[in-house]
């Protein structure tokens, strides 16, 4: 027989006869740990199926931990921005390696394990006592077991991605907060002589995320054509680190059209850094970025943020978040009629589909919009300003 069933102690095992190698001698694997022996017959039919599709796996004791940290990690760095192997790196090994589910060989994890792993992560969160994670801190760490179980799969290390079927905790996208087109005046207006004044335009009209804005550099500014590249962001890894790295995604490397009064916003900028560098002396830091602190050095993420925290403050707006401010952006122009498209470009998302369910709270405006416009097209001007008036027609 190809395969056989037998009894070792309490347990029941799958020995499967894989032929002769090139020695001339028998090759059998062994499965075991199965609680019943119709458990154990089932297991065999489905690894002699799997032999004579060609996609067997030898059993192997390779912990989920040890294939993370010393195979999967090593292999897909190259294909990562720096910054998301880093968050990669830092969920595995502050959240799997130290969990039961890391400990388990690989070929074991169960997607039973893994919903008991997330379920745990919930209620108390790491080792060190700091608390249950979120739902969707612990969606990420299901989204990094899924590629790596993904990659596991086509290496020929386990047979099937089991994270496909296990359940992460659901997680609503928190309610989103906003500046209307006259909140967005009112704190320019308030920043208006703020040496940074360019850079909260900039995040404004262009929609701009906090790590493009910091790394932007003068060789990517155009003001004679009025546009700026996004090539590079300055972002903050784990441990406050901070790197240049490259934009979230494909199309996050992008141009961006300007219009006249962030031109004229930045070439005023230009001329301030200009006069900081004359007086700074041998003391400047060319750090060869936009914005920057006096001395010409780099400005950290996180103070940039702390300015524009105190700056709505005391422009009386209620509290959003910096990158609130690019919602913001998108929520303005979508419902000023620009197209999804234009918005999704300017905005460096993948798809056009991610700004349509990012800002879906938008779409009623921009159908009562399309609903008017299209009335009008076809039942001329005058008929349509009488229906909204509420007369009757005919």
């Amino acid at each position: 027989m190809r395969g056989t069933v037998i009894k070792r102690g309490k347990k029941w095992s799958v020995v499967i006869d894989l032929g002769v190698d090139s020695e001339g001698k028998r090759v059998r694997r062994w499965h075991s740990g199965y609680e019943t022996k119709r458990a154990a017959e089932k297991a065999r039919i489905e690894l002699l199926g799997h032999v004579d599709r060609g996609a067997y796996v030898e059993p192997d004791k390779l912990t989920l931990a040890r294939f993370l940290t010393e195979e999967w990690l090593p292999a897909v760095r190259a294909t990562l921005r720096p910054t998301t192997l880093e968050l990669y790196r830092v969920n595995v090994e502050q959240y799997v390696v130290p969990a039961v589910v890391g400990q388990l060989p690989l070929q074991k994890v169960t997607p039973a394990a893994l919903n008991a792993f997330y379920a745990d992560l919930m209620e108390s969160g790491r080792k060190d006592g700091r608390g249950g994670l979120g739902a969707k801190s612990v969606r990420n760490i299901h989204g990094v077991l899924h590629k790596a179980f993904g990659d596991a799969v086509r290496w020929g290390r386990v047979q099937r991605n089991v994270a496909d079927l296990a359940a992460p905790p659901r997680w609503a996208r928190a309610e989103m907060h906003v500046w209307t087109a006259e909140q967005l005046r009112t704190f320019l207006a308030s920043v208006a002589d703020d040496r940074l004044y360019a850079a909260w335009l900039l995040a404004a009209t262009t929609g701009m995320r906090r790590g493009e804005i910091l790394g932007l550099r003068w060789l990517d500014v155009d003001l004679e054509q009025a546009t700026i590249g996004v090539v590079q962001a300055r972002v903050v890894a784990s441990y406050g680190d901070v790197r240049m790295s490259e934009p979230k995604t494909a199309r996050g490397r992008r141009a961006i059209a300007l219009d006249p009064a962030t031109v004229s916003a930045l070439r005023s900028h230009r001329a301030r850094r200009a006069g900081e560098k004359l007086a700074m002396g041998s003391g400047w830091r060319d750090s060869g970025v936009v914005f920057t602190l006096p001395d010409g050095s780099p400005i950290h993420p996180q103070r940039f943020t702390s300015w524009f925290d105190q700056a709505g403050a005391r422009a009386g707006l209620p509290r959003i978040r910096l990158h609130d401010l690019r919602h913001s952006y998108a929520t303005v122009a979508l419902g000023a009629g620009i197209h999804p498209k234009i918005v999704s470009e300017r905005l460096g998302h993948a798809t056009v589909s991610i700004t349509l369910d990012t800002y879906s709270h938008v779409s009623p405006s921009m159908q009562q919009a399309a609903a008017d416009v299209v009335a009008a097209s076809i039942l001329g001007p005058s008929v349509a300003v009488r229906l909204q008036s509420g007369d009757e027609i005919g």
